[in-house]
């Protein structure tokens, strides 16, 4: 039982109709995903995973179920991607603030660069990489959180990814799945695969 779980990856779904493209994305880089809703399951449960990708979706964190709490509850002890939203519920419970973008992202691509070329995530990636995004949000760079690392910014210094400075947990605001991002297996990749928090 133990072996199968760190070859299957725990996808919280944040009612969103992205989760399933980042399920195929788990699949092609050789795990499988189990799909939980984010309201329809016991934070107990959570523990028999070491992945934990937190999934896009409509709204903001504290509307999101379970999300806030996974993320309290298990950043110590898992490794914890978050896409979109779940890249601002990583912010929010370790203290950082969200900016509602006066032009929402939906379905634009634009590049990011890369900040933090020591991130793993963005291992075999180039420094700069067109992506897709589908987001009215942003973590906020006013007081961010002095335990989060910028990895990633747009050309107008938007927060695109971070890290935590101790933890295994990271996110990207934009959609690793989505097509009009460039790499986005590679990055699925790295996560799967590497088990570094810095």
């Amino acid at each position: 039982m133990e072996d199968i779980n760190k070859k299957t990856v725990l996808v919280i779904d944040n009612y969103d109709s992205f989760t399933y493209n980042l399920v195929h994305l788990i699949n092609e880089v050789g795990y499988e995903a189990e799909v939980w809703r984010n309201d329809k399951f016991d934070l107990a449960d959570v523990e028999k995973y070491d992945k934990i990708l937190l999934s896009p979706g409509p709204g903001i964190p504290e509307e999101a179920g379970l999300l806030l709490d996974v993320i309290r509850t298990y950043a110590p002890t898992k490794s914890i991607f978050g896409v979109c939203l779940g890249q601002q519920a990583i912010a929010e419970v370790f203290g950082g603030t969200l900016l509602n973008l006066g032009r929402p992202m939906h379905g634009i691509a634009t590049p990011v660069t890369v900040v933090d070329g020591d991130e793993p995530l963005f291992w075999e990636c180039p420094q700069t990489i067109n992506v897709g995004r589908y987001h009215s949000w942003v973590v906020s760079k006013d007081n961010f959180p002095s335990c989060l690392k910028i990895t990633a910014r747009d050309h107008k210094s938007e927060i695109m990814a971070l890290r935590h400075e101790t933890l295994d947990v990271r996110g990207v605001q934009f959609h690793p799945e989505s097509v009009l991002t460039e790499y986005g297996k590679q990055m699925m990749e790295n996560w799967l695969s590497s088990s570094t928090t810095v």
